[in-house]
């Protein structure tokens, strides 16, 4: 992989999260990480034909988590590279199809993009899960659901970069404030990853985390949702992963009025 890291660092999480990654994968295109200043700056990745950039805040480069933020960003670069249907397809596109004719409120539209950002995410720690040991995350995942529960206005939880409804070919952490609902589906996707790599066992905090989430949330199935997550099809076709995409945002989002098929 060729990388270069630029800005006030430091460079070390990347580098050994692309000594990692390469047992494994292989990136074709070049790879720039920007480390920038600002500590309000989101993570965010975009693609063009001479490679991939990766902006992030020092203090994020800085953090217990940088190696495997890294590590997830190069996953989806890969996905990008291969050209995977979870990466391609429009999550505009698959929106529209899902809820055309209907009315749904700008909350959940606006959350349907975070549920597709979790099926990415899926994907790409399908990649780099087996290259590094999984402590880290199973640890954000938990402190991060805990945080939620513990105050539904505090930001969203996201692993990694978020495309936001408003940045289509860009990526950025949504800023949307969290809420009971979205937090459910959050805790079936933590749960949904962790079972689909066997990281926990039943009696994990996570498991009473997520089911007082879906007790604030009644309106959402949060074992319908977990197996949603983990059981994703490893190698889904462009139409098979649209159809997936679709029916996750019409059982989230719902709405009134006829589907459209």
């Amino acid at each position: 992989m060729d990388l270069r890291v630029v800005g006030p660092g430091p460079s070390e999480p990347f580098l050994g999260a692309r000594d990692l990654f390469e047992t494994e994968r292989r990136l074709r295109q070049p790879v720039t990480v920007e480390v920038v200043e600002d500590p309000d700056e989101r993570t965010r990745v975009s693609h063009t034909d001479r490679g991939h950039r990766l902006t992030i805040s020092q203090q994020a480069a800085t953090s217990a988590m940088a190696r495997e933020l890294a590590l997830h960003e190069f996953a989806h670069m890969h996905h990008h590279e291969q050209d995977h249907p979870s990466h391609t397809q429009s999550t505009k596109e698959a929106i529209f199809l899902a809820l055309a004719g209907r009315t749904v409120e700008k909350r959940k539209l606006t959350h349907c993009y975070q549920i597709a950002n979790h099926m990415k995410d899926i994907y790409a720690d399908d990649l780099w899960l087996s290259v590094a040991p999984a402590d880290k995350l199973v640890d954000f995942l938990e402190s991060s659901l805990a945080s939620a529960l513990a105050d539904h206005q505090s930001e969203p939880f996201a692993w990694g970069h978020t495309e936001a409804p408003d940045r289509s070919g860009t990526a950025a952490r949504l800023t949307s404030t969290a809420d009971p609902e979205i937090t459910a589906v959050n805790a079936a996707f933590a749960l949904g990853l962790v079972e689909r790599h066997d990281l926990v066992d039943e009696h994990h905090r996570l498991y009473d985390l997520a089911h007082a989430a879906a007790a604030d949330a009644p309106g959402i199935d949060l074992g319908r949702f977990k197996r949603r997550f983990r059981s994703l099809a490893a190698d889904p076709d462009e139409s098979e992963y649209r159809k997936t995409l679709v029916d996750a945002t019409r059982a989230y989002a719902g709405g009134q009025g006829p589907a459209a098929d």
